[in-house]
This record gives C-alpha cells, sequence and structure tokens, in this order.
C-alpha cells in the first residue's frame, strides 16, 4: 500500500472550472491538489474555444474584405493560414506547453500531480503517475471535472484511418483541398464555415434532419442557406455508413448510396463524458451512467458523500462558462458561503458562425414539451434597421419563447450579426423573469441589431 498523503480537497480534472476550483480553495487556505493527466487548463485553450476561435476570426475577416465590392470598392483577397497556424500555436498554446497553467496553479498555493486519479472510496484518492502510485486521504471532499473526449462513431472503416477531431484540426499546418465534416453541430458548422473561407471545398455531412439540432428550427434554417450560399455542401439526414483512406484521400460512404471523396476528414460527431473509469462505484454509484445528477450545491447525488461535480460530466452543457458557473458554486459550498446556488432557468451559449447563433432557455418545441401555453414572436434581422443599413451578411433572425400564463420569456434565439452579444439583453430577461409587458415598454436604441427584439416581442402571439 503506498504512502498516504492527508489533504482538504483533491481535484481530478483541471479544465478551467476544475483549474478555478483547486487555485480559488488554495487562496482560501485549504490545502488542495489538482490531478490531470493531460494539459492544465483542459479542453478549452488548447483544442477548443480558443483556437477555433482565433481560426474564426482569420475567416471572418477574410469574408468581410469579400464583401467590400458589395458596398465601396473593391478589395484584393489571399488567404494565407500560416499566420492563423502561428497565432494558435505561439499565442493560444504555448505550443501545447502548460508549464504557464501549472505554474499558475502552483502560485496559488494548490499541488499539481500529473497522471489519472481514481476514487478509491469516501476520502480516499489514487493517482497513477509516471513514477508510480499516490494515495490521498481526502478530508473534506472530492472534485471531479473529468470532462469528455472526442466522440467517434463506429462506422465501417473510420478507425483505420487518418481522420481528424478537434484536436488535430488546430494544430494543422497546411490546409487540405477538400475536406468532409462529419456532423453539422456547432464544432462542426463552424469550422467547416472558417476552413471554407480559407479556399477548402468543404462538405457537411449530418444524419439528423438538420444541422445545428438544439437550435431553433428558424436559426438552422438560417445557418445552413448561409453556409450554402458560400459553396459549402450541407448534406442533412444522411448518414455515413463506410470510410476508407487510400491514395492520400478519403472515400465517405453515405446511407442514400452515394459517396464523397476528400483529402480530409473532421470528425465532430459531439463528446464522451470521462466517468466510465474513474472508481464511482466506490462511492455508491454506477459507474456506466452517462452524467452525473447534482444537487444546487454540485453535491454527487447518490454518493456516499465528500463528492461534488462540475463541467460536462454534469450535462448542464458542455460549455466553460458553465464549468466555470458550476465552480464558484463549489467554492461556495467548500469555504462555507451560503449560496447562491446553481440555478439553470437561463443558460445561454453562442455559436460562431457567420452570422452567429445565441441562445437562452428553452426551444419553442421544449417549452411546448413542457405544458406551458406558448407564445412566441419572430423578426427577421434583414428587415430590421441596422439589417436593411448593414446589407451583405445581415442574414438573421430573433425569436421570443413566452410563457403566457406567467408573462415572461423561458427561451429567446439571436442569429445575426453578432448574435452571441444580442443575446445577452435576452438572457437578462429570462434569468430574472422581466415581465414581457416591461420589455415591451423599453427604449431600443435605432438603429441597432437588437432594436429587432422589439418587433419580435411586438410579434407574440
Amino acid at each position: 500500500m503506498p504512502e498516504s498523503t492527508e489533504v482538504d480537497v483533491v481535484v481530478i480534472g483541471l479544465g478551467p472550472g476544475g483549474e478555478h476550483v483547486a487555485a480559488s480553495l488554495a487562496k482560501a487556505g485549504l490545502s488542495v491538489v489538482g490531478v490531470d493527466r493531460r494539459l492544465v487548463g483542459g479542453e478549452c485553450p488548447y483544442y477548443g474555444c480558443v483556437p477555433s476561435k482565433m481560426m474564426i476570426r482569420a475567416a471572418d475577416a477574410l469574408q468581410e474584405a469579400r464583401r467590400v465590392s458589395s458596398l465601396g470598392g473593391s478589395a484584393e483577397v489571399t488567404p494565407d493560414w500560416t499566420p492563423v497556424a502561428d497565432r494558435i500555436r505561439d499565442e493560444a498554446t504555448d505550443d501545447w506547453d502548460d508549464i504557464v497553467a501549472v505554474e499558475r496553479l502552483e502560485r496559488a498555493g494548490a499541488q499539481f500531480v500529473r497522471g489519472t486519479g481514481r476514487l478509491a472510496g469516501p476520502g480516499r484518492m489514487q493517482v497513477e503517475t509516471a513514477d508510480g502510485v499516490r494515495d490521498f486521504v481526502v478530508r473534506r471532499g472530492v472534485v471531479l471535472n473529468t470532462g469528455t473526449e472526442p466522440a467517434v462513431p463506429p462506422i465501417d472503416g473510420l478507425a483505420g484511418t487518418p481522420y481528424w477531431t478537434n484536436r488535430d484540426v488546430v494544430q494543422v499546418r497546411e490546409l487540405p483541398a477538400s475536406l468532409v465534416v462529419l456532423g453539422g453541430g456547432a464544432i462542426g458548422c463552424e469550422l467547416a464555415q472558417a476552413f471554407s473561407r480559407f479556399g477548402v471545398d468543404v462538405t457537411v455531412v449530418e444524419a439528423a434532419e438538420r444541422i445545428l439540432g438544439p437550435e431553433e428550427p428558424e436559426a438552422s434554417a438560417v445557418v445552413a442557406d448561409a453556409l450554402e450560399a458560400e459553396g459549402i455542401e450541407v448534406r442533412a439526414g444522411v448518414g455515413i455508413t463506410a470510410v476508407s483512406h487510400e491514395g492520400g484521400g478519403f472515400t465517405i460512404g453515405l446511407a442514400d448510396g452515394t459517396s464523397i471523396g476528400a483529402a480530409a476528414l473532421l470528425v465532430a460527431a459531439g463528446r464522451r463524458n470521462n466517468v466510465g473509469d474513474i472508481g464511482l462505484e466506490t462511492h455508491g454509484l454506477d459507474p456506466a451512467v452517462r452524467i452525473l445528477d447534482t444537487d444546487e450545491r454540485m453535491r454527487v447525488t447518490g454518493s456516499v458523500g465528500g463528492l461534488w461535480a462540475i463541467g460536462d460530466i454534469t450535462g448542464k452543457g458542455a460549455f466553460t462558462h458553465m464549468s466555470m458557473y458550476q465552480a464558484n458554486v463549489v467554492i461556495r459550498d467548500l469555504t462555507g458561503e451560503d449560496g447562491p446556488w446553481a440555478d439553470y432557468r437561463a443558460v445561454a451559449r453562442a455559436t460562431f458562425t457567420d452570422p452567429e447563433v445565441g441562445s437562452v432557455g428553452l426551444t419553442e418545441q421544449q417549452a411546448r414539451d413542457a405544458g406551458l401555453n406558448v407564445g412566441v414572436g419572430l423578426a427577421k434581422l434583414p428587415d430590421s434597421s441596422r439589417g436593411w443599413l448593414h446589407k451583405v451578411g445581415n442574414h438573421g433572425v430573433i425569436k421570443v419563447v413566452a410563457d403566457l400564463d406567467r408573462g415572461v420569456l423561458v427561451g429567446a434565439t439571436a442569429v445575426g450579426p453578432s448574435g452571441g452579444e444580442i443575446i445577452g439583453m435576452l438572457v437578462t430577461a429570462v434569468h430574472a423573469e422581466v415581465p414581457v409587458t416591461t420589455l415591451k415598454g423599453m427604449h431600443f436604441a435605432y438603429p441597432t441589431f437588437h432594436r429587432a427584439i422589439e418587433t419580435a416581442l411586438s410579434d407574440i402571439g
């Protein structure tokens, strides 16, 4: 049996939320050990949000330059991926080295252990490191933030090919001539558009009937039209049956009997939660669960005690901001503060396509499925004052979903230029349950994109 070390808290998984928990509790005077087998900081800064948005920012600048001829002059655009790849390597990821993050964590007072953490029973933790197994006795509790891995569907032939996931695509130094994106979710659509704007011939394949399935149908339609207008082929409602790779290229067989050839294949088919081998059974939990249920304090329900969970594995939204929000709840609980506790009425998200999609709360269908007396309002952005002035690139829609019995909004979607920013006002309205009558009585600055919210509110039926 390895020698045990006593600590107050162990945090397994140091993505944004886990790192925040570990550093904050250490600063509060607790003895904390942070454990991760990968890079401190997690998926977001190295393989997700940060590098992908650098790609998107560069691609958007190219597209804006191409729009000059429709608005005021002429511009010649010559895409060059090298500055993007350099920026990702040098500014975002330090060439995928986490020494800065590790030092930041240790300066806060936490101890870092690189390895695979596993629950060994109530108040016990083991970490398998390169030098052997370390054993910890935990006085207060363990915080799980084990995150996700890219989900790779069991498609015939796929496993033996050099396909990309998000972890590969952000490290690309040279662009392929053509690309098939398997998955029309947020990541698939964002990266498909970015690569297309750099001159790559892109096809998006989505098994569901439409891309951006979790979003409102109106949002999906606007983004699909925008992608197709830029030359991206969108194949929705058809699955992939087989994949092969030879002679430097992929052949992707589709369920409708057709096939697509491409130089590269990006698998963006969702994520898989890392909860299967972390010792849940030692806390009275089923190791086969897909997500961990938590209470308002982020304590894992059904556990024998001393176990908290945050981030993707809680099933409340695979977003960095959700992990950070839940992290603050855990910090308050473990330091004896009195709330506020977790509240998911107004979970916001943004998809950084062009146009952007910002969403909050329930969709119309979710509200109807919940048995609410639903009213819906819709405004088309090109018909708004700012949309008309903006001209090219003004695709968009504002949709609001109201509970007519209570007279408040329960959900909203803003699609358009800066849709992820426009949604901010609507997030506040849903979270604070601002009466629709109050919202209708507000001043909406002219001529702004968010002024279309006034039109959508007036359209509630």
